[in-house]
């Protein structure tokens, strides 16, 4: 019997068809070299490890929707099904998914960490304390050099020059910064009141970066740290997209360091308006207590009674006579009932005489002004204690209570704020303003 004879194209094909029976769609990993983008949106590379390679397509509908792009150097993983590009005869895979390795990896571990802990309750909102709404001292846990302590300096340093910031340097990223990020939360805990004054609020956390560089603040030593914490904790970790385990155990997330810092204090100038705004209305209220009672003293005072009395006297003394005549002609068994009735009025008649009817109202006018001067006098001081309350904060929370325990503030001739060495240079005058006084200096160095 003959031996069939293919041709390359039917043999090819055949390769082909017996590949995608038998090994179908597969997940791959290994490292991308050689990619090359094509105009037509396609990307076009090899995956390749210590002794082997695989010749991949990711096409455009499929490179739109992927969540890693491939590039050289790359690990990643890849999904796809193995294929036969029959115009070379190279068998090859033509990618649906590509992931990167390191990416997948975290991502079940973040998952699998947020898991555990949620069933714990550390995320339960029950637990979690709220942010002091007046803080006077903020430790930040973060790197010194940092673009995020910078942040949070300059955010608190305009919107609440009062609040003392202490910063526990650490790093944030890479291998050990972890423990030294749970570390540096526990020890501003047992140093507040203590070595260092008490501390309100601690805000922990960093600047942007890759899930790799954030992952410190993922792992599982800095969220029971954070967790444990009696201070209130904000977490400040990346941009505002990024979401990391700190973030679900601390009392309040941020979104970003600058946002920490907003949250942590309040603006100083919205409580100075604030305060004015209080001012204004203890005043104005005063001086509408002070018309209504005026008002109510001046509705007794020019009464009837107290203009004309005697003519309401002679009203009654004519009351009286026409009864006087009516008794004369009236029938004896009428008399007594009479006698009661001008009785009753010669009562009524005395109960308004001039003065005792002015002996009354006078005491009810004295009593309703001895009431209105203690109900205005008690108002007025409630008032001032209110108001000297928070006159005395406001002066607490100043700058000028700050220089008075010891602290400076340094400008250059312009009258800017020196905040860095580094803005003065040698030969600038600056001035330091202290409690009292002021010193001129000039930079040597």
């Amino acid at each position: 019997m003959k031996e069939e004879i293919h041709t390359v194209t039917g043999l090819t094909r055949r390769v082909r068809d017996a590949l995608s029976r038998e090994i179908g769609s597969v997940w791959v990993s290994g490292e991308v070299s050689n990619c090359r983008p094509a105009a037509s949106g396609h990307y076009y590379f090899t995956l390749k490890d210590e002794r082997a390679q695989l010749s991949c397509v990711l096409f455009r509908g499929d490179a739109d929707r992927v969540a890693t792009v491939p590039a050289d150097g790359l690990e990643v993983q890849v999904f796809g099904k193995i294929d036969v590009y029959e115009a070379r005869g190279q068998y090859q895979m033509i990618v649906r998914q590509v992931q990167e390795t390191g990416a997948g990896r975290l991502q079940v571990q973040f998952e699998a960490l947020k898991r555990k802990l949620d069933e714990e309750g550390l995320f339960d909102p029950a637990r979690k304390r709220a942010i002091p709404r007046f803080p006077k001292t903020v430790a930040v846990v973060t790197s010194p050099t940092g673009a995020a302590i910078r942040d949070i300096i300059n955010v608190l340093g305009r919107r609440a020059p009062w609040v003392h910031v202490i910063v526990f340097p650490v790093r944030v990223q890479g291998e050990g910064s972890a423990p030294e990020i749970a570390e540096a939360i526990r020890l501003v805990e047992a140093m507040s009141g203590k070595a260092i004054p008490v501390i309100d609020t601690l805000i922990v956390g960093r600047g942007g970066g890759s899930i790799e560089d954030l992952w410190s603040f993922n792992e599982e030593v800095v969220a029971r740290a954070a967790a444990a914490c009696e201070l209130p904790v904000i977490s400040a970790v990346g941009h505002e997209i990024d979401f990391t385990i700190c973030d679900f155990v601390a009392d309040l997330r941020a979104p970003t360091p600058s946002a920490a810092a907003e949250v942590a204090a309040p603006d100083g100038a919205e409580i100075s308006a604030r305060i004015q705004s209080l001012d204004r209305r203890l005043h104005q209220q005063c001086r509408d207590r002070l018309d209504y009672y005026d008002e109510r003293v001046g509705t007794v005072l020019p009464g009837a009674l107290t203009r004309e009395p005697l003519r309401i006297i002679r009203q009654h003394e004519q009351s009286l006579d026409h009864l006087g005549e009516r008794l004369m002609g009236a029938p004896a068994a009428g008399v007594s009932r009479l006698r009661e009735r001008v009785d009753a009025l010669a009562h009524v008649l005395a109960l308004h005489r001039p003065e005792t009817v002015l002996s009354g109202v006078s005491e009810r006018v004295l009593s309703l002004r001895k009431r209105l001067h203690e109900a205005v006098a008690n108002r007025i001081t409630s008032h001032e204690a209110e108001l000297d309350s928070k006159t005395k904060l406001l002066a607490s929370l100043g700058p000028d209570a700050t220089l008075a325990r010891g602290f400076a503030l340094v400008t250059d001739e312009a009258g800017q704020l020196v905040t860095k060495a580094s803005q003065a240079k040698k030969g600038d005058r600056i001035r330091t303003r202290l409690a009292e006084g002021g010193i001129t200096s000039e930079v040597v160095e």
